[in-house]
């Protein structure tokens, strides 16, 4: 196991640096995410898995004041784009070796990889974010280049920005918010074309859909397989379009394949929410997850075959519209959908939430 801990002088703040890898579940874990309402994404059997099947594996930083959890991040270890498909346990070999770090909860984009507890007033928050770059430096060593804050909310700002870093906005994530007594109210808003997809998808009879939490039926190496061909498309796409160049984007993507047993962990569970499309064959044609929560719920994953391979044009705008329907019979105060194709969500009703980036250079971490 390799931990590093660094306590600030003359206060109870202390920061301890794991690899979910080799590492116990910190002590307080389990409180914390209940206390801070964290996504499943958070679960330190969710976290052990992404960092072992990860290129780029994440490590958790977990801060304390006075020995209760007081704040986490989840950072992205990034050993270049040339590396293997799977990182070495131990970071002892490689401590010179360049490489830098992204605070990026990358499998929910719309959502800062930094928590951070209300009861940290302003100072204490800077305080807790320079202790942890400084063991964040312990933990990776001189070959640390820097480390990126990606897409954090901007009440982090006061705490993240400083002397030397470099901030600015970036993509908003997508948001819902509830306002609606029924499904026909949001229904009313839609303009003609969303209706006319969300009609010709749902006469289809040769279309048929299935949703429901803490799923058995399902072979997630069926899913993993589609997700990451869904995701390599949107890649390619991207760089012919010469979109994603800032670094708050996807320019030089530091993303792994996401593993079946990855998913496994998420959609077996009680408030995850799968739902899959196929044709009268029985084949997958797209799924998506989410997350349930009383006090929102979250579209995760999305994945579809393209129409030219056999799938439905559109079929995103019924699982959008199945999420939508889901917040409201649930009664969820919001909705979130991601950074991505913010124009086909607004045509949903969406509005979006501002975040922000940061870049910090080795010289000016933990000061």
């Amino acid at each position: 196991m390799v931990t590093m801990k660094v306590a600030a002088p003359g206060t109870a703040l202390e920061v301890e640096v794991l690899d979910p890898r080799n590492a116990a579940e910190p002590e307080g874990w389990r409180g914390f995410l209940r206390r801070s309402k964290l996504w499943p994404v958070w679960e330190y059997e969710v976290l052990r898995r992404e960092a072992w099947l990860a290129k780029n594996p994440a490590v958790l930083a977990v801060i304390r004041r006075g020995g209760e959890i007081a704040g986490a991040l989840t950072v992205m270890v990034c050993r270049g784009w040339r590396a293997g498909d799977f990182a070495p346990v131990s970071v002892r070999g490689g401590r010179f070796r360049p490489r830098w770090a992204e605070a990026y909860l990358w499998q929910l984009s719309g959502y800062p990889a930094c928590v951070l507890d209300d009861r940290l007033d302003e100072a204490e928050r800077r305080q807790a974010i320079r202790r942890f770059e400084q063991a964040l430096c312990a933990h990776l060593g001189p070959g640390l280049l820097g480390l990126i804050y990606r897409a954090m909310n901007p009440e982090l700002l006061p705490a993240l920005d400083g002397r030397g870093r470099v901030s600015r906005e970036i993509d908003p994530a997508a948001v819902l918010s509830n306002t609606y007594s029924t499904v026909d109210d949001w229904e009313r808003g839609l303009g003609d074309q969303t209706r006319k997809t969300l009609y010709g998808l749902r006469v289809d009879e040769d279309l048929r859909t299935e949703a429901g939490s803490a799923r058995t039926d399902l072979d997630v190496h069926e899913l993993s397989v589609l997700l990451n061909a869904h995701r390599a498309r949107q890649d390619d796409r991207a760089w012919a379009e010469g979109q994603r160049s800032r670094f708050g984007g996807l320019h030089l993507d530091t993303r792994s394949p996401i593993a079946p047993s990855y998913l496994d962990a998420l959609v077996r569970r009680t408030d995850v929410i799968t739902r899959t499309y196929r044709d009268g064959s029985g084949r997958l044609l797209g799924f998506g997850t989410l997350f349930d929560a009383e006090d929102g719920c979250a579209l995760h994953q999305w994945a579809a075959l393209p129409s030219a391979g056999g799938g439905r044009k559109g079929l995103y705008v019924d699982f959008y519209a199945r999420g939508v329907e889901h917040m409201i019979a649930g009664k969820r105060p919001e909705l979130t959908a991601g950074r991505a194709m913010l124009t086909a969500k607004s045509a949903l009703g969406f509005g979006t939430r501002a975040l922000v980036s940061v870049a910090v250079p080795r010289p000016v971490l933990g000061r």
